[in-house]
Protein backbone atom coordinates (compact mmCIF):
# COMPACT_ATOMS: atom_id res chain seq x y z
CA UNK A 1 0.00 0.00 0.00
CA UNK A 2 1.46 3.50 -1.10
CA UNK A 3 0.95 6.46 1.03
CA UNK A 4 -1.93 8.62 -0.37
CA UNK A 5 -1.94 12.48 0.29
CA UNK A 6 -4.62 15.06 -0.19
CA UNK A 7 -3.59 18.45 -0.92
CA UNK A 8 -5.20 21.55 0.61
CA UNK A 9 -4.99 25.36 -0.25
CA UNK A 10 -1.57 27.38 -0.41
CA UNK A 11 0.18 27.76 1.83
CA UNK A 12 3.31 30.36 2.81
CA UNK A 13 6.11 29.61 0.47
CA UNK A 14 9.68 28.83 1.47
CA UNK A 15 12.38 31.33 -0.58
CA UNK A 16 15.36 28.77 -0.66
CA UNK A 17 15.98 25.61 0.58
CA UNK A 18 18.84 26.56 3.36
CA UNK A 19 15.64 28.28 5.40
CA UNK A 20 14.33 25.10 5.79
CA UNK A 21 16.25 24.44 8.63
CA UNK A 22 13.82 26.67 10.64
CA UNK A 23 11.48 24.31 9.98
CA UNK A 24 12.84 21.79 11.49
CA UNK A 25 11.74 20.48 15.33
CA UNK A 26 13.34 18.53 18.07
CA UNK A 27 12.47 14.96 19.43
CA UNK A 28 15.05 13.76 22.33
CA UNK A 29 16.34 10.54 21.03
CA UNK A 30 17.80 7.83 23.51
CA UNK A 31 21.16 7.62 24.54
CA UNK A 32 22.93 5.17 22.09
CA UNK A 33 19.94 4.10 19.97
CA UNK A 34 19.34 4.23 16.58
CA UNK A 35 15.69 5.28 16.37
CA UNK A 36 14.24 8.97 16.71
CA UNK A 37 15.31 12.08 15.64
CA UNK A 38 19.25 13.74 15.70
CA UNK A 39 18.76 17.31 17.57
CA UNK A 40 16.88 20.07 15.43
CA UNK A 41 18.63 22.62 13.52
CA UNK A 42 19.27 25.56 15.76
CA UNK A 43 18.43 28.57 12.81
CA UNK A 44 15.51 30.22 14.39
CA UNK A 45 12.02 29.80 13.31
CA UNK A 46 10.91 31.92 10.21
CA UNK A 47 7.39 32.55 9.81
CA UNK A 48 5.28 31.13 6.34
CA UNK A 49 4.29 34.99 6.14
CA UNK A 50 7.60 36.19 6.02
CA UNK A 51 9.40 34.31 3.75
CA UNK A 52 6.17 33.60 1.17
CA UNK A 53 6.88 34.43 -2.69
CA UNK A 54 4.52 37.00 -4.18
CA UNK A 55 1.55 35.54 -5.37
CA UNK A 56 1.47 33.03 -2.87
CA UNK A 57 -1.84 31.19 -1.88
CA UNK A 58 -3.07 32.21 2.18
CA UNK A 59 -2.94 29.25 4.93
CA UNK A 60 -6.60 30.34 4.85
CA UNK A 61 -7.89 29.50 1.93
CA UNK A 62 -10.16 26.92 1.50
CA UNK A 63 -8.14 24.15 3.19
CA UNK A 64 -9.40 20.59 2.28
CA UNK A 65 -9.94 18.11 4.13
CA UNK A 66 -8.58 14.68 3.60
CA UNK A 67 -11.03 12.04 3.73
CA UNK A 68 -9.78 7.94 4.40
CA UNK A 69 -6.58 6.77 5.45
CA UNK A 70 -3.84 9.49 4.09
CA UNK A 71 -0.94 7.42 5.24
CA UNK A 72 0.73 3.51 4.31
CA UNK A 73 2.47 2.22 7.14
CA UNK A 74 6.60 2.87 7.30
CA UNK A 75 8.17 -0.42 5.98
CA UNK A 76 11.87 -2.05 5.18
CA UNK A 77 12.62 -1.03 1.81
CA UNK A 78 14.40 -4.12 0.88
CA UNK A 79 11.69 -6.19 2.89
CA UNK A 80 8.25 -4.52 2.42
CA UNK A 81 6.22 -7.45 3.10
CA UNK A 82 8.23 -8.50 6.79
CA UNK A 83 7.19 -6.12 9.80
CA UNK A 84 10.10 -4.00 11.20
CA UNK A 85 10.48 -5.78 14.90
CA UNK A 86 12.97 -4.18 17.11
CA UNK A 87 12.37 -6.58 19.76
CA UNK A 88 12.75 -9.65 17.51
CA UNK A 89 15.64 -11.85 18.96
CA UNK A 90 18.53 -11.23 15.42
CA UNK A 91 18.11 -7.45 16.40
CA UNK A 92 19.82 -7.21 18.85
CA UNK A 93 22.74 -9.26 17.22
CA UNK A 94 26.00 -7.36 15.99
CA UNK A 95 26.12 -5.85 13.23
CA UNK A 96 29.92 -5.61 12.42
CA UNK A 97 29.82 -9.73 13.42
CA UNK A 98 27.06 -10.33 10.86
CA UNK A 99 29.74 -8.24 8.14
CA UNK A 100 32.96 -10.56 9.41
CA UNK A 101 30.83 -13.46 8.88
CA UNK A 102 30.05 -12.58 5.53
CA UNK A 103 33.90 -11.97 4.15
CA UNK A 104 34.38 -14.32 0.81
CA UNK A 105 37.45 -12.45 -1.03
CA UNK A 106 40.83 -13.76 -0.90
CA UNK A 107 43.03 -11.59 1.32
CA UNK A 108 45.66 -9.24 0.08
CA UNK A 109 48.94 -8.97 2.41
CA UNK A 110 51.01 -6.25 0.76
CA UNK A 111 53.15 -3.24 1.86
CA UNK A 112 50.65 -1.26 -0.01
CA UNK A 113 47.81 -2.79 2.97
CA UNK A 114 49.92 -1.70 5.91
CA UNK A 115 50.53 1.62 4.70
CA UNK A 116 46.99 2.19 4.22
CA UNK A 117 46.35 0.38 8.03
CA UNK A 118 48.87 3.03 9.46
CA UNK A 119 47.08 5.96 7.48
CA UNK A 120 43.58 4.73 9.68
CA UNK A 121 45.21 3.98 12.72
CA UNK A 122 46.95 7.44 13.15
CA UNK A 123 43.50 8.84 12.66
CA UNK A 124 41.36 7.91 15.18
CA UNK A 125 39.09 10.76 15.17
CA UNK A 126 38.29 10.40 11.34
CA UNK A 127 37.83 6.84 11.77
CA UNK A 128 35.11 7.52 14.22
CA UNK A 129 33.33 9.72 12.21
CA UNK A 130 33.52 8.10 8.99
CA UNK A 131 31.85 4.93 10.88
CA UNK A 132 29.56 6.42 13.02
CA UNK A 133 28.19 8.26 9.52
CA UNK A 134 28.31 5.09 8.32
CA UNK A 135 26.38 3.26 10.82
CA UNK A 136 22.71 5.17 9.67
CA UNK A 137 23.27 3.32 6.04
CA UNK A 138 25.28 -0.33 6.79
CA UNK A 139 22.31 -2.28 7.85
CA UNK A 140 20.63 -1.76 4.37
CA UNK A 141 23.73 -2.53 2.46
CA UNK A 142 24.28 -5.72 4.32
CA UNK A 143 21.07 -7.16 3.69
CA UNK A 144 21.50 -5.98 -0.02
CA UNK A 145 24.64 -7.46 -0.42
CA UNK A 146 23.67 -11.13 1.26
CA UNK A 147 20.79 -11.12 -0.49
CA UNK A 148 22.52 -11.14 -3.50
CA UNK A 149 25.18 -13.50 -2.68
CA UNK A 150 28.04 -11.72 -2.68
CA UNK A 151 31.12 -10.90 -0.24
CA UNK A 152 29.59 -8.66 2.57
CA UNK A 153 33.51 -6.77 1.97
CA UNK A 154 31.90 -5.08 -0.67
CA UNK A 155 29.63 -3.28 2.19
CA UNK A 156 32.96 -1.58 3.54
CA UNK A 157 33.54 -0.04 -0.15
CA UNK A 158 31.64 3.26 0.70
CA UNK A 159 34.39 3.75 3.45
CA UNK A 160 36.87 4.43 0.68
CA UNK A 161 34.82 5.76 -1.70
CA UNK A 162 33.34 8.59 0.20
CA UNK A 163 33.85 7.98 3.98
CA UNK A 164 30.01 6.99 3.62
CA UNK A 165 29.54 10.76 2.58
CA UNK A 166 26.40 10.64 0.11
CA UNK A 167 27.23 14.40 -0.25
CA UNK A 168 31.09 13.80 -1.57
CA UNK A 169 31.67 15.36 -4.47
CA UNK A 170 35.03 14.27 -6.01
CA UNK A 171 36.70 16.62 -8.34
CA UNK A 172 36.13 14.36 -11.29
CA UNK A 173 32.65 15.20 -10.60
CA UNK A 174 31.74 11.53 -9.45
CA UNK A 175 28.78 12.12 -6.69
CA UNK A 176 27.63 10.61 -3.59
CA UNK A 177 28.58 7.96 -0.99
CA UNK A 178 29.22 5.29 -4.25
CA UNK A 179 31.15 7.89 -6.05
CA UNK A 180 29.11 7.45 -9.45
CA UNK A 181 30.54 9.43 -12.37
CA UNK A 182 27.41 11.23 -14.55
CA UNK A 183 27.50 8.84 -17.81
CA UNK A 184 27.78 6.09 -15.57
CA UNK A 185 25.32 7.36 -13.16
CA UNK A 186 22.68 7.70 -16.04
CA UNK A 187 23.85 4.03 -17.51
CA UNK A 188 22.16 2.48 -14.20
CA UNK A 189 19.32 4.60 -14.02
CA UNK A 190 20.51 7.30 -11.53
CA UNK A 191 18.46 10.09 -12.80
CA UNK A 192 20.18 13.56 -12.57
CA UNK A 193 18.55 16.80 -13.53
CA UNK A 194 17.01 19.96 -11.67
CA UNK A 195 15.12 18.22 -9.00
CA UNK A 196 17.18 15.28 -7.98
CA UNK A 197 20.17 13.61 -8.18
CA UNK A 198 20.17 9.76 -7.66
CA UNK A 199 23.78 9.36 -7.92
CA UNK A 200 23.41 10.70 -3.84
CA UNK A 201 20.01 8.36 -3.37
CA UNK A 202 20.93 6.09 -0.37
CA UNK A 203 18.38 3.16 -2.12
CA UNK A 204 19.41 3.87 -6.05
CA UNK A 205 23.39 3.93 -5.86
CA UNK A 206 23.34 1.21 -3.53
CA UNK A 207 21.27 -0.57 -5.99
CA UNK A 208 23.03 0.54 -8.92
CA UNK A 209 26.87 0.32 -7.33
CA UNK A 210 26.06 -3.32 -6.71
CA UNK A 211 24.68 -4.01 -10.26
CA UNK A 212 27.93 -2.41 -11.36
CA UNK A 213 29.92 -4.80 -9.57
CA UNK A 214 28.18 -7.84 -10.21
CA UNK A 215 28.49 -6.83 -13.74
CA UNK A 216 32.16 -6.33 -13.92
CA UNK A 217 32.71 -9.43 -11.62
CA UNK A 218 31.08 -11.61 -14.43
CA UNK A 219 33.45 -10.21 -17.16
CA UNK A 220 36.52 -10.29 -15.05
CA UNK A 221 35.78 -13.87 -13.10
CA UNK A 222 37.42 -11.78 -10.17
CA UNK A 223 36.92 -9.51 -7.77
CA UNK A 224 40.09 -7.53 -6.99
CA UNK A 225 39.84 -7.14 -10.58
CA UNK A 226 36.50 -6.05 -10.34
CA UNK A 227 37.05 -3.50 -7.89
CA UNK A 228 40.07 -2.04 -10.33
CA UNK A 229 37.43 -2.21 -13.07
CA UNK A 230 35.30 -0.01 -10.69
CA UNK A 231 37.64 2.41 -9.59
CA UNK A 232 39.54 2.95 -13.21
CA UNK A 233 36.89 1.71 -15.79
CA UNK A 234 36.33 -1.58 -17.36
CA UNK A 235 38.20 -0.67 -20.40
CA UNK A 236 41.46 0.84 -18.80
CA UNK A 237 41.35 -3.03 -16.90
CA UNK A 238 40.76 -4.84 -20.00
CA UNK A 239 43.21 -3.24 -22.00
CA UNK A 240 45.78 -3.64 -19.20
CA UNK A 241 45.07 -7.19 -18.94
CA UNK A 242 46.02 -7.79 -22.62
CA UNK A 243 49.18 -5.69 -22.29
CA UNK A 244 50.27 -8.50 -19.75
CA UNK A 245 48.79 -11.14 -21.81
CA UNK A 246 51.08 -10.17 -24.49
CA UNK A 247 54.13 -9.72 -22.72
CA UNK A 248 53.52 -13.50 -21.30
CA UNK A 249 52.86 -11.84 -18.16
CA UNK A 250 50.22 -12.68 -15.20
CA UNK A 251 46.67 -10.69 -15.19
CA UNK A 252 45.81 -10.87 -11.39
CA UNK A 253 45.82 -7.67 -10.06
CA UNK A 254 48.91 -7.34 -8.33
CA UNK A 255 50.61 -7.72 -12.18
CA UNK A 256 48.67 -4.80 -13.53
CA UNK A 257 50.19 -1.62 -14.73
CA UNK A 258 47.95 0.72 -13.16
CA UNK A 259 47.22 4.58 -11.73
CA UNK A 260 48.51 4.63 -8.24
CA UNK A 261 45.08 5.52 -7.14
CA UNK A 262 43.84 2.12 -8.37
CA UNK A 263 46.76 0.43 -7.28
CA UNK A 264 46.26 1.20 -3.89
CA UNK A 265 42.11 0.97 -4.16
CA UNK A 266 42.00 -2.59 -3.37
CA UNK A 267 44.75 -2.36 -0.21
CA UNK A 268 42.73 0.28 0.72
CA UNK A 269 39.83 -1.87 1.17
CA UNK A 270 41.43 -4.82 2.69
CA UNK A 271 42.91 -2.44 5.36
CA UNK A 272 39.36 -1.31 6.17
CA UNK A 273 38.95 -5.10 6.37
CA UNK A 274 41.29 -5.52 8.54
CA UNK A 275 40.24 -3.04 10.79
CA UNK A 276 36.70 -3.89 11.18
CA UNK A 277 37.83 -7.67 11.74
CA UNK A 278 40.40 -6.58 14.55
CA UNK A 279 39.92 -2.89 15.34
CA UNK A 280 41.74 -3.30 18.70
CA UNK A 281 44.61 -4.73 17.26
CA UNK A 282 44.50 -0.74 15.80
CA UNK A 283 43.62 1.14 18.80
CA UNK A 284 40.54 1.84 17.16
CA UNK A 285 36.79 1.21 18.48
CA UNK A 286 33.86 0.82 16.39
CA UNK A 287 30.50 2.22 17.52
CA UNK A 288 27.62 -0.38 18.27
CA UNK A 289 25.60 -1.51 15.46
CA UNK A 290 22.67 -3.68 15.96
CA UNK A 291 21.24 -5.46 13.57
CA UNK A 292 18.22 -3.89 12.61
CA UNK A 293 17.02 -0.92 9.91
CA UNK A 294 18.27 2.29 11.27
CA UNK A 295 15.89 4.22 8.68
CA UNK A 296 12.48 3.13 7.13
CA UNK A 297 10.89 4.08 3.83
CA UNK A 298 7.52 5.77 4.11
CA UNK A 299 5.83 5.56 0.47
CA UNK A 300 4.63 9.08 -0.79
CA UNK A 301 2.14 9.62 -3.54
CA UNK A 302 1.63 13.52 -3.41
CA UNK A 303 4.41 16.14 -3.66
CA UNK A 304 5.39 17.45 -0.10
CA UNK A 305 7.67 20.73 0.91
CA UNK A 306 11.33 19.38 2.74
CA UNK A 307 10.29 21.94 5.39
CA UNK A 308 7.07 20.32 5.52
CA UNK A 309 8.27 17.00 5.67
CA UNK A 310 11.11 17.85 8.11
CA UNK A 311 8.91 19.23 10.57
CA UNK A 312 5.89 16.64 10.36
CA UNK A 313 8.66 13.80 11.15
CA UNK A 314 10.12 15.78 14.09
CA UNK A 315 13.58 14.91 12.54
CA UNK A 316 16.61 17.65 11.81
CA UNK A 317 17.12 19.45 8.48
CA UNK A 318 20.50 17.93 8.58
CA UNK A 319 19.14 14.44 9.58
CA UNK A 320 17.03 14.34 7.31
CA UNK A 321 19.42 15.46 4.21
CA UNK A 322 21.81 12.62 5.25
CA UNK A 323 19.24 9.86 4.84
CA UNK A 324 17.58 12.03 1.57
CA UNK A 325 20.49 13.32 0.26
CA UNK A 326 19.41 13.66 -3.50
CA UNK A 327 17.01 16.34 -3.29
CA UNK A 328 18.12 19.43 -5.06
CA UNK A 329 15.36 21.53 -4.78
CA UNK A 330 12.72 22.30 -1.39
CA UNK A 331 10.55 20.01 -2.84
CA UNK A 332 10.27 16.69 -3.14
CA UNK A 333 8.45 15.38 -6.26
CA UNK A 334 6.21 12.19 -5.83
CA UNK A 335 6.88 11.09 -9.12
CA UNK A 336 10.28 11.19 -9.04
CA UNK A 337 10.98 10.46 -5.65
CA UNK A 338 7.99 8.10 -4.36
CA UNK A 339 9.27 7.47 -0.92
CA UNK A 340 10.88 9.11 1.98
CA UNK A 341 13.34 7.48 4.37
CA UNK A 342 13.37 8.42 7.79
CA UNK A 343 14.66 7.43 11.58
CA UNK A 344 12.39 4.66 12.99
CA UNK A 345 10.89 6.36 15.29
CA UNK A 346 10.40 9.32 13.45
CA UNK A 347 8.77 7.65 10.07
CA UNK A 348 5.67 6.59 12.57
CA UNK A 349 6.10 10.04 13.89
CA UNK A 350 5.91 11.02 10.10
CA UNK A 351 2.96 9.20 9.71
CA UNK A 352 0.39 10.42 12.35
CA UNK A 353 1.36 13.79 12.32
CA UNK A 354 0.55 14.01 8.06
CA UNK A 355 -2.61 12.50 9.15
CA UNK A 356 -3.43 15.30 11.49
CA UNK A 357 -2.06 17.92 9.06
CA UNK A 358 -4.52 20.51 7.84
CA UNK A 359 -3.39 22.21 5.31
CA UNK A 360 -1.41 22.39 1.41
CA UNK A 361 1.53 19.95 1.52
CA UNK A 362 3.57 20.94 -1.08
CA UNK A 363 3.49 24.95 -2.28
CA UNK A 364 6.09 24.79 -5.01
CA UNK A 365 5.52 23.28 -8.80
CA UNK A 366 7.55 23.02 -11.72
CA UNK A 367 7.13 25.81 -14.82
CA UNK A 368 8.79 25.24 -17.92
CA UNK A 369 9.64 28.35 -19.77
CA UNK A 370 8.09 29.29 -23.34
CA UNK A 371 10.49 30.93 -24.56
CA UNK A 372 14.21 32.66 -23.50
CA UNK A 373 13.77 34.62 -20.89
CA UNK A 374 15.42 37.10 -18.65
CA UNK A 375 14.84 36.09 -15.15
CA UNK A 376 13.09 39.65 -14.22
CA UNK A 377 10.01 38.59 -16.68
CA UNK A 378 10.00 34.71 -15.72
CA UNK A 379 9.66 35.76 -12.41
CA UNK A 380 6.60 38.57 -13.28
CA UNK A 381 5.24 35.84 -15.13
CA UNK A 382 4.72 33.22 -12.06
CA UNK A 383 4.00 35.52 -9.30
CA UNK A 384 7.64 35.87 -8.02
CA UNK A 385 10.30 38.26 -6.70
CA UNK A 386 13.74 38.09 -9.35
CA UNK A 387 15.47 37.74 -6.39
CA UNK A 388 13.29 35.12 -4.97
CA UNK A 389 13.49 33.19 -8.56
CA UNK A 390 17.11 33.27 -8.93
CA UNK A 391 18.29 32.06 -5.62
CA UNK A 392 15.62 28.76 -5.19
CA UNK A 393 16.51 28.23 -9.04
CA UNK A 394 20.53 29.23 -8.73
CA UNK A 395 20.32 31.37 -11.50
CA UNK A 396 23.97 33.53 -11.67
CA UNK A 397 23.85 37.13 -12.49
CA UNK A 398 23.86 37.99 -16.24
CA UNK A 399 22.27 34.79 -17.35
CA UNK A 400 19.01 33.79 -19.53
CA UNK A 401 16.47 31.07 -19.02
CA UNK A 402 16.42 29.45 -21.95
CA UNK A 403 13.02 28.09 -23.62
CA UNK A 404 12.20 24.73 -21.99
CA UNK A 405 14.31 25.44 -19.23
CA UNK A 406 12.42 23.84 -15.94
CA UNK A 407 11.83 26.45 -13.08
CA UNK A 408 10.30 25.42 -9.35
CA UNK A 409 7.95 28.51 -8.54
CA UNK A 410 5.22 28.56 -6.30
CA UNK A 411 1.47 27.39 -6.91
CA UNK A 412 -1.21 29.32 -7.78
CA UNK A 413 -4.67 29.05 -8.75
CA UNK A 414 -3.50 27.97 -11.91
CA UNK A 415 -0.79 25.45 -10.81
CA UNK A 416 -2.04 23.02 -8.37
CA UNK A 417 -1.59 19.65 -9.79
CA UNK A 418 1.51 17.39 -8.47
CA UNK A 419 4.18 17.65 -11.18
CA UNK A 420 4.17 14.40 -13.63
CA UNK A 421 5.94 11.56 -13.67
CA UNK A 422 7.85 12.86 -17.19
CA UNK A 423 8.57 16.37 -16.09
CA UNK A 424 10.32 14.85 -12.55
CA UNK A 425 11.91 12.50 -14.24
CA UNK A 426 13.27 15.02 -16.98
CA UNK A 427 13.56 18.97 -16.13
CA UNK A 428 16.41 20.71 -17.07
CA UNK A 429 17.71 23.92 -16.20
CA UNK A 430 19.26 25.53 -18.96
CA UNK A 431 21.06 29.32 -18.96
CA UNK A 432 22.61 31.29 -21.59
CA UNK A 433 25.08 34.24 -21.18
CA UNK A 434 23.01 37.73 -21.52
CA UNK A 435 25.76 38.89 -23.48
CA UNK A 436 26.40 37.60 -27.24
CA UNK A 437 29.22 34.44 -27.12
CA UNK A 438 32.54 36.07 -28.50
CA UNK A 439 34.60 34.09 -30.75
CA UNK A 440 39.06 35.19 -31.23
CA UNK A 441 39.57 36.72 -34.95
CA UNK A 442 43.58 37.02 -35.98
CA UNK A 443 44.21 39.40 -38.60
CA UNK A 444 46.90 40.97 -40.36
CA UNK A 445 47.59 44.83 -39.58
CA UNK A 446 47.31 47.14 -42.47
CA UNK A 447 49.65 49.91 -42.81
CA UNK A 448 49.67 52.69 -40.43
CA UNK A 449 47.56 50.14 -38.29
CA UNK A 450 47.08 51.02 -34.64
CA UNK A 451 45.48 50.26 -31.29
CA UNK A 452 43.00 52.99 -32.08
CA UNK A 453 42.05 52.43 -35.75
CA UNK A 454 41.51 48.61 -34.98
CA UNK A 455 38.72 49.39 -32.08
CA UNK A 456 37.19 52.10 -33.87
CA UNK A 457 36.93 49.59 -36.89
CA UNK A 458 35.25 46.76 -34.88
CA UNK A 459 34.20 48.88 -32.38
CA UNK A 460 35.16 48.26 -29.13
CA UNK A 461 37.46 50.04 -26.86
CA UNK A 462 41.19 50.79 -27.24
CA UNK A 463 41.98 49.18 -23.87
CA UNK A 464 40.15 45.51 -24.84
CA UNK A 465 42.09 45.66 -27.82
CA UNK A 466 45.23 46.39 -26.42
CA UNK A 467 44.73 43.61 -23.63
CA UNK A 468 43.85 40.83 -26.28
CA UNK A 469 47.37 41.86 -27.89
CA UNK A 470 49.74 42.24 -24.71
CA UNK A 471 50.21 45.90 -25.74
CA UNK A 472 49.56 49.14 -25.18
CA UNK A 473 46.78 52.13 -25.74
CA UNK A 474 48.97 54.01 -28.09
CA UNK A 475 50.44 51.49 -29.60
CA UNK A 476 50.75 50.75 -33.54
CA UNK A 477 50.89 47.85 -35.41
CA UNK A 478 53.60 46.62 -38.09
CA UNK A 479 52.40 45.92 -41.72
CA UNK A 480 51.64 41.88 -41.40
CA UNK A 481 51.69 41.86 -37.78
CA UNK A 482 48.95 39.52 -36.02
CA UNK A 483 46.11 41.79 -34.67
CA UNK A 484 43.92 40.05 -32.23
CA UNK A 485 40.40 41.04 -31.59
CA UNK A 486 37.00 39.24 -30.27
CA UNK A 487 33.73 39.48 -31.74
CA UNK A 488 30.00 38.27 -31.63
CA UNK A 489 29.89 34.71 -33.00
CA UNK A 490 27.93 35.66 -35.60
CA UNK A 491 29.16 38.78 -36.27
CA UNK A 492 31.28 39.71 -39.31
CA UNK A 493 33.72 42.87 -39.08
CA UNK A 494 31.99 46.16 -39.84
CA UNK A 495 33.25 48.28 -42.36
CA UNK A 496 34.39 51.80 -41.34
CA UNK A 497 32.05 54.49 -41.84
CA UNK A 498 32.75 56.42 -45.43
CA UNK A 499 34.95 59.95 -44.90
CA UNK A 500 35.03 62.63 -47.13
CA UNK A 501 38.10 64.26 -45.12
CA UNK A 502 41.32 64.89 -47.02
CA UNK A 503 43.29 61.88 -47.77
CA UNK A 504 45.62 62.25 -44.60
CA UNK A 505 42.89 61.74 -42.49
CA UNK A 506 40.66 58.56 -44.49
CA UNK A 507 40.53 55.95 -42.35
CA UNK A 508 43.86 53.44 -42.57
CA UNK A 509 43.20 50.22 -44.55
CA UNK A 510 41.34 47.47 -42.73
CA UNK A 511 43.54 44.35 -41.76
CA UNK A 512 43.01 41.03 -43.80
CA UNK A 513 41.29 38.30 -41.55
CA UNK A 514 44.03 34.98 -41.79
CA UNK A 515 41.91 32.84 -39.45
CA UNK A 516 39.43 32.31 -36.88
CA UNK A 517 38.92 29.76 -33.83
Amino acid sequence: MRLTLRRGCGLGLFAALTLLAACATTTPTPEGGVAGASPAASAPEVSAAASAPAGAASAADNTTVAEGPAVAPPIDPLRPEEKVDLNAPTASIDLWSRLRHGYAMPDLDTEQVRTAERWYASRPDYVQRMTERGSRYLFHIVEEVERRGMPTELALLPFVESAFNPQAVSSAKASGMWQFMPATGSTFSLKQNVFRDDRRSVLGSTRAALDYLARLHDMFGDWHLALAAYNWGEGNVQRAIARNRRAGKPTDYLSLKMPNETAFYVPKLQAVKNIVLHPEEYLLTLPSLDNHPYFLSVPIERDIDVALAVRLAGVSLEEFQTLNPQMNRPVILAAGTPQLLLPYDNASQFVRSIGEHRGPLATWTAWVAPRTLRPADAAKQVGMTEAQLREVNNIPPRMLVRAGSTLLVPRGESRQTDVSGHLADNGVMSLVSESPALRRMALKAGKRESVATVAQRYRVSAAQVALWNKTTVGANFKPGQTVYVFVASKATARKPAVRTASKAHRPAKRPTRVAKR
